[in-house]
């Protein structure tokens, strides 16, 4: 298989603490085979992210599961937020929808072409042009764009724009997620889950900070990997101590302060594990002075 180059990631934030770059598909091919690895498999359009593991990647139970866990770290409510969108001044311009989209990276603006490819007569069409310098800019800035608040939760309205960020999600951050977790052996659905929550907020590029580093420092920890031989119910408690050795001291100090206050994602994963739920079933209680949620 070929790798093609692909576009140079773009760093991203937001107050709930995210950072997120890019990560193409493209370029996690490319990764696994430098890692030894099989690059995921299309196999009619369905493809099995861990081919020869069981289980395959998460079943559509889980990957609904974990995406409310998600959602309940990013808003505080099991219910997926399409139409959410806020200025939070955090050097990312407008936050938007289910996986905190941002104008001042590409993500957002993916999302409304997509859309707009779609249903060429949406009201969002008239955003594009502004939307395609704020990106290409990595702007914070919101001016000329009066109105798209407004705009954008009227779209998420539509099944198909609701359908359009599903999509993103899955290209940019599910996908590369679990192709990263199956290259470093992991079975357990749960490790999965953590590893889709790492790339959502520290994103999947080249960084310190990213999901592809704190992998390596665990595997480095560790003595390698599950993929290795190492015993993955230690690899895993090793990847939660670095995870949130990383959120506690970021090293972009850009994402330090609000990362120190996101440790949570951290210790409620590892009280689903201290549980023995490493299946990831359902109903998971989420019970803190922070967050309260039922997820079935």
């Amino acid at each position: 298989m070929s790798c093609e180059a692909t576009p140079a990631p773009h760093p991203r934030g937001h107050a709930a603490a995210r950072r997120r770059i890019k990560f193409p598909i493209s370029s996690t091919c490319c990764i696994l085979i430098l890692l030894g690895c099989d690059p995921p498999a299309d196999d009619g359009g369905a493809v099995n992210l861990c081919a020869g593991a069981d289980p395959a990647g998460l079943t559509a139970e889980q990957e609904l599961r974990a995406d409310r866990l998600i959602s309940v770290f990013e808003n505080d409510t099991i219910d997926i937020q399409y139409a959410y969108i806020e200025a939070l001044d955090d050097g990312r311009g407008y936050t938007a929808g289910r996986a905190g989209f941002t104008t001042a990276t590409s993500d957002l603006l993916l999302v409304v072409e997509r859309y707009v490819d779609l249903v060429s007569g949406s009201e969002l069409a008239a955003y594009l042009p502004r939307l395609r310098e704020l990106a290409a800019e990595q702007s914070p800035e919101i001016t000329g764009l009066d109105g798209f608040l407004e705009a954008w939760a009227r779209s998420a309205g539509d099944a198909r724009f609701r359908a359009v960020q599903d999509e993103v999600v899955d290209e940019e951050y599910y996908r590369p997620a679990i192709a990263l977790g199956c290259a470093a052996g992991l079975r357990t659905p749960l490790a999965l889950v953590e590893v889709y929550d790492t790339i959502i907020q520290h994103g999947g590029g080249d960084d310190p900070d990213g999901l592809p580093a704190i992998i390596q420092r665990t595997n480095n920890r560790a003595g390698g990997s599950p993929a290795t031989g190492v015993d993955e119910t230690t690899w895993f408690f090793t990847l939660l101590d670095v995870r949130r050795e990383t959120l506690e001291n970021a090293f972009d100090p850009e994402t330090r302060e609000a990362w120190a206050q996101s440790v949570y994602r951290v210790d409620i994963v590892r009280t689903i594990a201290d549980q023995g739920n490493f299946a990831f079933d359902g109903p998971i209680v989420i019970d803190t002075p922070d967050h309260q949620a039922t997820i079935p």
